[in-house]
Parts: C-alpha cells; sequence; structure tokens
C-alpha cells in the first residue's frame, strides 16, 4: 500500500510540474527565440535602474532618449541601447523592464539588472553616489526567482524556465574608468599592478558567475571591454587624438584573463555554455574612424562629468556619430556592435561561438 502511494504522489509531483512548464509555455507568450532573457551590467545596458538612486551616474532627462520612442527612460544613449537591440534580434515583443519597476508576470521573460557606474569590486563608481554593483544585481536576480516561483508554484519548473533562458553580462569598465583609472578617488592603482588588477577583477568575476549558473543560468553571453582608450573621456583626459595605449593594455590585460575563464567555465560546467563576446575588437571601428570620436551632446564639465549637459540640444547628424556623450555610443554604435555579437562578422568577434549560436546549443 506504501509502494502505490508513493508512486501515486510521484505521478502527481511530475504530473503538476508538466503542467507548471504548460503553464510558462502560456504566460511566456510570443515567438520569441528563448522565452527569457536577463541583462546584467553597467551604463552600456542599463534601462532605468538608476533614475531613482542618489547618483550622478543617472540618464532620465533629455537629450537622452531624444530619438527613443519613450523619450528620457534612462538609457544612456539617444536611442536604443545594447540591451534593447538584442532583444529586438531575439524578436521580443516589447523591450525587457529594468527591475526597479519589473511587476507581475513580465518577469517571466526577464528583466534588466544593469546599474550606471556599476562594477565587479562593490566600491567601484561610489564616487558618483549610489549604484548597484554586480553582487546587488545578483541578489536581486535571487529575488526575482522568488517571485518567479510564487507565481508558478513550482521551484522546478522555475529552474527548468532559467535554464532556458538567454543571460548576457556586460561589465568591467567601470573597474576601470571609475577605480583603476580614478586614482584621485580609489588606491587600486598604487596597490596593483595592471595585471595584479586583472586578475583580482576576473577572479571575483569568475566567482559572480558562479552564483549565475547556481541560479540556473545554462547560456551566458560575457561582453568584453572595449577600447577604453580610445573613447572620448580618455582622449579629452590625456589631451591626444590618438587611443591611449597604456589604457587600452590594461583593458586587454582583463579581456585576455576573462576569455580563459570562459574556457575555465565551460570545463567545470560542461550544463552551461558560456561564451565572450570580443568587444575589444568591435570597438576598434571606432578608434579607426578618428572622426567619429566626438561626442554628439554637449558634454557637462561639472558635475556628472562626461555625460550630456541637461536639456542641450545634440547633434543634427547622430547617424554619423558612434559616441554620444564622452563614454556611451549612439544608437548606431551600439548597433553595430550587437550585429556582430549576435552574427560574429569575423572569427575573432566572438569565443567559441556568437550569440545566435548560444541560443540554438543545447
Amino acid at each position: 500500500m506504501s509502494n502505490t502511494k508513493t508512486i501515486t504522489c510521484n505521478n502527481i509531483v511530475k504530473i503538476t510540474t508538466i503542467l507548471i512548464i504548460v503553464n510558462f509555455i502560456t504566460l511566456v507568450h510570443g515567438a520569441s527565440k528563448v522565452p527569457c532573457y536577463f541583462i546584467f551590467g553597467d551604463s552600456l545596458l542599463d534601462n532605468g535602474n538608476n533614475n531613482n538612486l542618489n547618483t550622478q551616474a543617472k540618464a532620465n532627462y533629455p537629450p537622452y532618449g531624444i530619438d527613443f520612442p519613450n523619450g528620457p527612460t534612462g538609457r544612456f544613449t539617444n536611442g536604443r541601447n545594447m540591451a534593447d537591440i538584442l532583444g529586438q534580434l531575439l524578436e521580443f515583443d516589447n523591450y525587457i523592464p529594468p527591475f526597479a519597476s519589473a511587476t507581475g508576470k513580465e518577469i517571466l521573460q526577464g528583466v534588466n539588472y544593469a546599474s550606471g557606474s556599476a562594477g565587479i569590486r562593490n566600491e567601484t563608481g561610489s564616487h558618483l553616489g549610489n549604484r548597484i554593483y554586480l553582487d546587488l544585481q545578483l541578489q536581486n536576480h535571487h529575488n526575482t526567482i522568488l517571485r518567479m516561483v510564487d507565481l508558478v508554484g513550482n521551484r522546478a519548473a522555475t529552474n527548468a524556465h532559467l535554464n532556458t533562458c538567454l543571460y548576457i553580462v556586460g561589465i568591467g569598465s567601470n573597474d576601470y574608468i571609475n577605480n583603476y583609472l580614478a586614482p584621485k578617488h580609489y588606491s587600486t592603482n598604487s596597490l596593483y599592478t595592471p595585471s595584479q588588477y586583472a586578475t583580482l577583477l576576473v577572479q571575483q568575476y569568475g566567482q559572480q558567475l558562479k552564483t549565475l549558473y547556481e541560479d540556473g543560468a545554462r547560456k551566458i553571453a560575457l561582453f568584453g571591454l572595449p577600447q577604453i582608450g580610445c573613447i572620448p573621456q580618455e582622449l579629452q583626459k590625456h589631451n591626444t587624438r590618438k587611443c591611449v595605449d597604456s589604457t587600452n593594455e590594461a583593458i586587454q590585460l582583463f579581456n585576455e584573463k576573462l576569455k580563459s575563464l570562459v574556457t575555465d567555465l565551460n570545463t567545470n560546467f560542461p550544463q552551461a555554455k558560456f561564451t565572450y563576446i570580443n568587444m575589444y575588437s568591435i570597438s576598434s571601428l571606432m578608434s579607426t574612424l578618428s572622426f567619429l570620436n566626438y561626442p554628439c551632446c554637449k558634454i557637462s564639465t561639472t558635475t556628472a562629468e562626461g555625460q550630456c549637459v541637461s536639456g542641450q540640444a545634440p547633434c543634427h547628424l547622430r547617424a554619423a556619430h558612434v559616441f554620444w556623450d564622452n563614454f556611451h555610443p549612439t544608437e548606431n554604435g551600439n548597433i553595430i556592435a550587437v550585429m556582430r555579437a549576435y552574427n560574429a562578422f569575423l572569427p575573432s568577434d566572438s569565443y567559441p561561438m556568437d550569440i545566435s549560436h548560444l541560443i540554438e546549443s543545447g
């Protein structure tokens, strides 16, 4: 009799799990290429999480969003950011909502946790004010998972759903711009050589990615760092029109170690697929076309240094500019980057695969 009860209970659990998975399919409607999409990172991906924070790193004022349907939303560009464009390539009907405002069943399709000035290291960007550093973004994701369980009533089905999602992480730029390269505010530059610092960053990043894996992530795209030595802010800081080699060399040390980390993660977690997007190579277009290295908007030199001055009209020929302000690409710059991340133009654009192949992998 006890065996019969056990079999019956097991069957009930299996049937319940199947019904909940079917419920997920119903709730997450549409024909997107993946059922869900989660975003972690900094201002290159932030779509409004910093709006209500006490920080200089926010973009919820004009001229930001001048080409976005809803105007200024907190995206650090004139139109769509990279997360938005990738979401459209994945054929989502709507933009993935920021964690700050995500509600109800929409979290089943994904959440954007990215935060301007955030870094791998918790102190990064602190001189600008509050920010949601990567450890906090991961905690927010864990809280989202608990909300998802409440929606469907079953952790097993939630995990099965999370296993099918695409996760992108684009972080680390601020650990240089707003930490290692800012000795006025941080001591890391005097404590570590560029190689030591890159090693520390990637070690911490590796632990954070393991946390993401433990929370169900199985398809993860890691965006490497672009040529920070070529952004307008660095050129202005060093009073040059040429890319700052010392900065780019430090960035490359990080990228090389991150690529090696991807190899290690794929070896140690064979159930998952990690891939590296070579933003350094992809962003080389921005450095070779030096006449495009001028920002489109008028730049603030006081509060929110390097960002657009509030209310000032930007350039008219935005399509001819790669940079929107002193740090962030225009929508066109974002399109160029995402198209190559999704479908690699060169073999060096991604390792071991681009995002289009990542989402198709088993």
